[in-house]
């Protein structure tokens, strides 16, 4: 009888702890305002720190550490050594050197020493801190005028507690939520959460040897050593990272509900044809990624596959047969380009080989006469057109195919999210295809892009002419101009970019001056968006910049300026002069970025380089060099700044993209790396893509296992995971397929 009350007792207590744990769970989706301590007025400050739930504030996480364990005596700290170091206030002063630049000196003594703090711009110290009181002080021991100094130093108020283990964290805060509030209101929020459920898999735990995840939350905020923070990191980043690629795939999964994609036949006589029509022979990696793209195209689900490869390496032609299988399907293709001169110059190429194939094309901008835009949209309706080439004008209502089974977007990056969805409502769950000059190296394209397949071409199919990229400060931009007088009287021709920022050349000198200006308007690798420049288009400012050079260095060149503003028609007629060598100078801005393909230009001269992504400058040097004679590449930065200058010296000693891309984003701060302009990067808030690539292989390999195994998620052992993606991606239910 004893055993049978034992028995019932046992069974009580696990369906209590149960109930417990499924409390704890719950309580995440709560308003924060059920956390001990959250008043309203508290919750209002919180808000504005995106704090609106009790995931919200355990997910707070601190923004650094100071490490109590690694403390030193100030006698003891090495110069130019990263330490903690514990004292206390023996001074703190406020000084004001020239107008608006305070400065907050605090004198801080231990038993050995004394440490000089200088903070810039931190007024607000003088409130916080008082004579007496005891700080914990991190950063790099410096040594300048007779003391030991450190500068900008983590500062974190500690107490008279001695236990040497502590780590402690600091988290992001507001005027009116100090961090030592929110350390509190985290430390309840943790509370109220304690023994919740874990949503990963045990399979998964068990095969990386991860913590739980009450845990990770625990360690991560809370830890008693580095270490802990360490493991906790790793595995809260690899529950963000599974669950977005989980989400992005079944995102994409839900394009061919309730649809019927085309199961595309990729060896009929027209993609045959079209290979025999190529003027030249696929290179390796052309040939691999072409075969790629086409099983996607050939599964019976909408495929969503990118084609990412560098300047001049062939994409466009490994897309041309996806238009073809379409064909060889019974059905149609379209192509988008972000700019005329693209689409008109596929027209011309791919258009010309597609026809030789028996596919027939027609190209659709915003300047096709009316007349013979309507002899175009009625042949697409009717399905006596096989492919349509087009700009943004393909998005208009009007444009609609017979039986639409293919999309193709090039430059994808420069069109948005709703553009590139509504192109593919053109078909019933057409297969996409995306391309890219934008590197975009493997691991950061499959946490951006983790629902698409992807083939790269690295390699161009022949060796372009030698180029050489030189950086030059601006009092020394007189060396490219030269150079490019020398090539226009050799009968070549010459690119000025001009800057972003639509100032004028005595505003850009004095800017020059300034060598403590921060090296602003530094733009992410993938945020170009829209048919427009990179940042704005400036026409002003290129027409000014055409009309100093064309009356100063160029006076005996014909000069002319292209930018995004002017009406198609003037584009065209500009970039034929141009081709023809009837313009000798052209000064554009970045709207030559793609499209624009003239062999005798040698010479570019990039003004304020430094204003632009690795990324972009890269692209836009692929405008010279492209047929047998040498070329030159002057980019002219107006900062003196070291950083800025030693970024755009990569330039010279590195000419393939994917390597710059790659350094490029090793300069990141881990906030820039995934921009919110793609929906669902907002949820990685601990993952460092270049640090963290082993981490996206394998969240992405184990997502695609998962799904292969349980494609609804709906397996016991995967419901909490589907439920907890569900939830994390509540607001961002619309993640683009490129």
């Amino acid at each position: 009888m004893g055993n049978v009350k034992a028995s019932r007792s046992s069974s009580r207590s696990a369906s209590s702890a149960s109930r417990d744990r499924l409390s704890a769970t719950l309580a995440l989706d709560q308003p924060v305002s059920v956390v001990p301590s959250v008043s309203p007025a508290r919750a209002a400050s919180l808000r504005k720190l995106g704090i609106t739930t009790v995931r919200d504030l355990v997910e707070h996480y601190p923004r650094r550490y100071v490490d109590l364990s690694a403390q030193v005596a100030i006698a003891e700290a090495s110069i130019g050594q990263l330490c903690t170091i514990r004292g206390r206030v023996h001074r703190i002063t406020l000084k004001r050197p020239k107008p608006r630049l305070d400065i907050v000196e605090i004198s801080l003594v231990d038993d050995t020493g004394l440490l000089m703090i200088t903070c810039f711009r931190q007024r607000w110290l003088m409130e916080s801190i008082h004579e007496g009181d005891l700080l914990a002080v991190a950063g790099k021991v410096e040594f300048n005028y007779g003391y030991k100094r450190m500068t900008n130093p983590t500062i974190e108020p500690v107490g008279e507690q001695r236990d040497t283990g502590a780590v402690l964290p600091v988290h992001p805060a507001t005027e009116k939520l100090s961090a030592k509030m929110v350390r509190r209101l985290v430390a309840n929020g943790l509370d109220i959460v304690r023994g919740l459920l874990d949503p990963l898999p045990v399979a998964l735990r068990e095969k990386y040897r991860l913590m739980s995840r009450g845990s990770a939350l625990s360690c991560i905020q809370f830890p008693q050593s580095m270490n802990e923070v360490a493991q906790a990191r790793r595995r809260l980043a690899y529950e963000e990272l599974l669950l977005l690629e989980l989400f992005l795939m079944t995102e994409s999964k839900k394009r061919s509900e309730g649809h019927h994609p085309v199961a595309h036949v990729v060896d009929g006589a027209h993609t045959a044809a079209l290979m025999a029509a190529l003027p030249f022979t696929l290179t390796t990696e052309q040939e691999k990624a072409r075969t790629e793209m086409l099983a996607a195209l050939a599964k019976p689900s909408a495929a969503n596959h990118m084609i990412l490869g560098d300047v001049g390496t062939g994409k466009t032609v490994v897309a041309a047969f996806a238009l073809a299988a379409a064909a060889d399907s019974g059905s149609q293709g379209m192509l988008m380009a972000p700019t005329e001169v693209l689409a008109l110059q596929h027209g011309k190429s791919l258009g010309g080989m597609l026809a030789q194939a028996g596919v027939s094309v027609a190209v659709l901008t915003g300047s096709t006469s009316t007349q013979e835009r309507t002899q175009i949209l009625g042949d697409f309706a009717s399905g006596a057109l096989d492919v349509l080439i087009g700009t943004h004008a393909l998005l208009e209502d009007d444009v609609v195919g017979a039986a639409v089974s293919v999309v193709v977007i090039d430059e994808q990056q420069r069109f948005g999210v709703d553009q590139r969805a509504r192109l593919l409502v053109k078909g019933d769950a057409p297969d996409a295809v995306y391309l890219t000059a934008t590197p975009i190296p493997r691991t950061l394209a499959l946490a951006l892009f983790g629902n698409l397949t992807l083939s790269y071409i690295t390699q161009r199919p022949h060796d372009l002419a030698h180029r050489t990229t030189k950086v030059l400060p601006r009092h020394n931009e007189g060396e490219a101009y030269e150079e490019a007088r020398a090539a226009l009287e050799r009968g070549e021709q010459v690119y000025v970019v001009c800057p972003l920022v639509g100032t004028s050349t005595q505003q850009r000198d004095e800017r020059s001056q300034a060598t403590d200006e921060p090296d602003e308007g530094y733009h992410p690798l993938v945020a170009i968006e829209g048919d427009q420049d990179f940042v704005g288009d400036n026409a002003a400012a290129a027409e000014q910049e055409a009309q100093r050079l064309q009356e100063g260095i160029f006076h005996d060149w014909n000069v002319a300026v292209l930018h995004g503003q002017m009406p198609s028609a003037d584009k065209q007629e500009i970039m034929e002069r141009f081709r023809t060598g009837e313009i000798n100078v052209l000064v554009a801005t970045t709207v030559i970025e793609v499209g624009v393909d003239v062999p005798n230009a040698t010479v570019m001269i990039i003004e304020d380089a430094d204003r632009f992504g690795l990324s972009q400058l890269h692209q836009l040097r692929g405008r010279v060099g492209r047929g047998e004679l040498s070329a030159l590449v002057y980019l002219i930065s107006a900062s003196r700044q070291e950083a800025a200058l030693a970024r755009l010296q990569a330039l010279e000693t590195v000419d393939d993209g994917f390597e710059l891309a790659s350094y490029d984003l090793s300069l990141r701060r881990e906030g820039d790396i995934l921009g919110n302009r793609q929906s669902g990067a907002s949820s990685l808030k601990l993952v460092n893509i270049v640090r963290d690539g082993a981490m996206v292989e394998a969240a992405h390999g184990d997502a695609v296992a998962l799904l292969e195994q349980d494609p609804t998620l709906s397996l016991p052992e995967h419901q909490a995971l589907a439920r907890e993606m569900r939830l994390v991606f509540s607001k961002d239910s619309a993640v683009s397929g490129g």
